[in-house]
């Protein structure tokens, strides 16, 4: 028991070690980046000031926030290439067709031309609304660095990212080429604790062919959490396809905290690939040290965001800063 013990947290060491050297990021970004530079706005202050509006009349925007930069960061880096509108763009793409909170982007653009034009960057809002729109809701204030500008490019055919039923193996494998660790794939899956699906997510994967096999139940989900959805939620029946369902208790899903651990353990994730992280030897010890530790998660969750959002990033004469956020100047 003490050999595991000390196991668990050399390795909790390790990973500490990992995140606190990627950290460096993109040397060419900068914290306060904007200042001075916007006829004597503060640029990150109008971000917070209408991401903070929004938020009071439409909580779940963090979760739209969040997976938006989730979606914008694992293809292609941190550019902005989501935002663009027409034919055959990453927007069009399938993954992203449920992608919400466009508009809130577009706002903030439109406030920052009124006040210094050319300036700032839809890829850097990006990352400025989310990390507001997570000290809203509960979540840890941190500081991120900006300087991104934004790609010319925006194809759907780039668009390739994580399926809702992978295992652990195939979530660390695809985080892997975004240079992220399997702590921090854990970390990211913890975004989670906002927000929701529909129905069509688990009703296959989870509810009514689990393995493949027609009327199997995950044996691994909470017998009263997969009785709850079967009975009143998702009905296996094709009208309740689009019927939502909570990634999170729902008294915990508008807030950023590390119930969605607690709930792993419970056998009460929702996603397959969530609940595959308690599953798996290699992440499952993650998943305790995040559910036992609420400073741990806040702290950490912080820091893979800043990770993610410093991903592939374009700087300095690179790419272009866009007038309007949904098309190239």
């Amino acid at each position: 028991m003490a050999s595991a013990v000390r196991t668990g947290a050399a390795a909790l060491v390790v990973a500490l070690a990992v995140l606190a050297l990627a950290g460096g990021g993109h040397a060419q970004l900068q914290y306060g980046f904007y200042k001075g530079k916007c006829n004597g706005s503060d640029v990150e202050a109008v971000v917070q000031g209408i991401v903070k509006a929004r938020f009071a009349r439409e909580s779940p925007i963090v979760a739209y926030l969040l997976r938006m930069q989730f979606h914008e960061c694992a293809v292609n880096g941190c550019d902005g290439g989501l935002l663009i509108d027409g034919p055959g763009t990453e927007k069009t793409a399938p993954p992203n067709l449920s992608v919400k909170g466009y508009d809130l982007i577009a706002a903030v653009k439109a406030e920052l031309e009124r006040r210094c034009p050319g300036v700032v960057s839809c890829s850097d809002i990006q990352i400025l609304a989310t990390r507001d729109a997570v000290a809203l809701a509960g979540g840890p204030a941190y500081a991120v660095r900006t300087g991104r500008r934004d790609r010319r490019q925006s194809r759907a055919s780039d668009v390739k990212l994580p399926a809702a039923d992978y295992t652990a193996a195939q979530a660390v494998a695809y985080y892997a080429k975004l240079g992220l660790s399997a702590f921090d794939t854990v970390l990211l899956l913890g975004a989670h604790t906002v927000g929701a699906t529909h129905c069509s997510a688990i009703k296959s994967s989870r509810l009514y062919r689990y393995g493949g096999k027609a009327g199997a139940t995950d044996p691994g989900m909470d017998p009263t959490l997969a009785s709850v959805y079967k009975k009143w939620v998702c009905p296996n029946v094709s009208s309740s396809d689009g019927n939502a369902v909570f990634l999170d208790d729902q008294w915990s899903a508008l807030r950023v905290d590390n119930n969605y651990y607690k709930n792993l353990k419970r056998g009460r994730g929702v996603l397959l690939v969530d609940q595959n992280l308690y599953r798996d030897g290699s992440t499952r010890w993650i998943v305790d040290q995040l559910a036992n530790n609420e400073g741990l998660f806040r702290s950490l969750f912080a820091q893979v965001l800043v990770k993610l959002s410093e991903v592939n990033v374009l700087t300095g004469a690179q790419g272009e800063i866009r007038k309007v956020c949904s098309k190239f100047n």
